[in-house]
């Protein structure tokens, strides 16, 4: 099937922070391969490599984002953990190559901590992860726990200083009656070291969880946003933030939607948008006024009512909004569809996507065992095209804008092999089932691809899927 792209994966399969490496093809076609031996074992901390048989909660990974050029990508995991895998060069012997990524930096970003006051215990893990344009040779990215943002710093080292005059070559001082010379410090070369820094922190703004941070296009400020507020920040200031949204009640017991994520527009620093578990997306204008809890436009779907049913404010909850790349378009994710809104037609979605509709009638074992309330991301690819977002089982499903063909994927190490091609998936809902279907009825739950990301200018796909990373890229001839 040559649906979107004639793809071929290079895909990156990561075990909680164990790597691997490979190719494979398609948005109907990707491979797999494992290539733990040539993780340069000098930039990283090995004690955050662990075997994937013994994989922890911790291990879980939790967020998946590239920077702006593709060449880095992070993932955070609910250990408090971020593994930053950087793309390996092309060489005129192994072109192929060229698509593979290995762990550049690994490091801790939160640990657990415990509100005193509230009794209440703040995980480690890590909800989002967002890369800063490049300025210098260091990069720059915002990761998030449930209650503090942190502006990591990842620089490369390759020299040292020697030769001080106050202190010896383990940094011991020395005693001044024995300096006798004056030395000039020099700089020797040293083994590469990549260092990771927290450069500020963020704290003490957000009474509720914070679900997603947004860096703006004017790359000085940035917001992050918790179930009923969203705070504006100056990346330069730490112990102040304006509160920009505010739709908590003056009586809790009203309360009857939260925020569920925020985006800056990705050019109009002015302009950006809030989704609410109700199904609606709001577009603000920070010009208007400074608190914007009147929106400029309202981005809502009415409810048909031959649909209703027990399950209906749950299911059109949206769990993540995203703008294209152009701004002209917002993609929205509930439970059941991707849906496309462009930003001058408030009325209708303009495309409405269905990821997963064979569920429909599963609605009541997805509400008894939770999974009803999972919160899937969705991604534009770099031209906004295509849309891919995850599904349960493995599955992760992709949708061509223009032929308004779908795809259903798998990610997973038993069709994961070298260079193989990923074949389409289907799913089979009653009647006799084909050789190549699977029954909706033996779908596995507990297996399911909440988060996903697409290099911002070609096809390479990173896709998490519990405590493994796979990364597929375009075909490789």
């Amino acid at each position: 099937v040559h649906l979107l792209t004639d793809f071929s994966a290079s895909a990156v399969l990561y075990d909680g922070a164990s790597v691997s490496c490979a190719p494979g093809s398609g948005i109907a076609r990707f491979s797999l391969s494992l290539r733990f031996s040539e993780i340069d074992t000098r930039k990283i901390d090995n004690s955050f490599l662990r075997d994937h048989n013994y994989a922890t909660e911790a291990d879980i990974i939790s967020t998946v984002e590239f920077n702006s050029t593709g060449e880095l990508l992070a993932t955070g995991d609910k250990g408090g953990r971020v593994v930053v895998f950087q793309r390996e060069q092309e060489s005129k012997n192994q072109p192929h190559r060229r698509g593979e990524y290995n762990v550049y930096s690994t490091f801790q970003s939160h640990e657990p901590e415990f509100d005193y006051l509230k009794s209440l215990e703040i995980e480690e893990k890590i909800n989002k992860i967002r890369w800063l344009p490049q300025q210098n040779a260091a990069y720059f990215l915002l990761s998030t726990n449930d209650k503090t943002v942190k502006l990591w710093k990842i620089s490369e080292r390759d020299k040292r200083p020697e030769g001080y005059n106050l202190t010896d070559e383990e940094g011991r001082i020395r005693d001044p009656t024995t300096i006798t010379t004056l030395r000039v410090p020099v700089l020797r070369p040293m083994d590469l070291m990549v260092e990771a820094t927290p450069r500020r922190i963020f704290s003490n703004a957000h009474t509720y969880h914070i679900n997603s941070i947004s860096v703006n296009s004017d790359y000085e400020t940035y917001m992050s946003t918790d179930d009923l507020r969203i705070n504006l920040w100056n990346l330069e200031i730490t112990n102040q933030s304006f509160n920009i949204v505010d739709i908590k009640p003056a009586n809790l017991e009203e309360l009857t939607e939260v925020i569920t994520a925020a985006e800056f527009h990705p050019n109009q620093c002015n302009t950006f948008v809030y989704s609410s578990s109700k199904g609606s997306i709001r577009l603000c204008d920070m010009r208007t006024s400074a608190l914007c809890d009147n929106h400029s436009k309202l981005f809502e779907e009415p409810e048909d009512p031959s649909n209703r049913s027990f399950f209906s404010e749950i299911i059109s909850s949206i769990s993540d909004v995203k703008f294209s790349h152009s701004g002209r378009y917002l993609m929205t994710r509930d439970y059941l569809t991707v849906k496309v809104w462009d930003i001058n037609m408030e009325s209708k979605p303009l495309e409405t996507y269905q990821v997963h509709d064979y569920l429909r009638s599963k609605l009541c074992s997805l509400y008894e065992n939770d999974c009803i309330f999972d919160k899937f991301e969705c991604v534009w690819n770099g031209t906004d095209s295509v849309l891919m977002t995850g599904s349960y089982n493995n599955f992760f499903r992709m949708f061509d804008r223009n032929t308004k063909r779908d795809v259903t994927l798998e990610a997973s190490r038993e069709n994961s092999k070298p260079r193989a091609i990923l074949k389409p998936r289907k799913v089979c809902v009653g009647g006799k089932r084909r050789k190549d279907e699977i029954s909706v009825d033996s779908l596995d739950f507990s297996k399911k691809i909440l988060h996903t990301a697409w290099h911002p200018n070609e096809n390479i796909i990173a896709v998490a899927a519990t405590n493994n990373l796979y990364i597929f890229q375009d075909k490789v001839n």
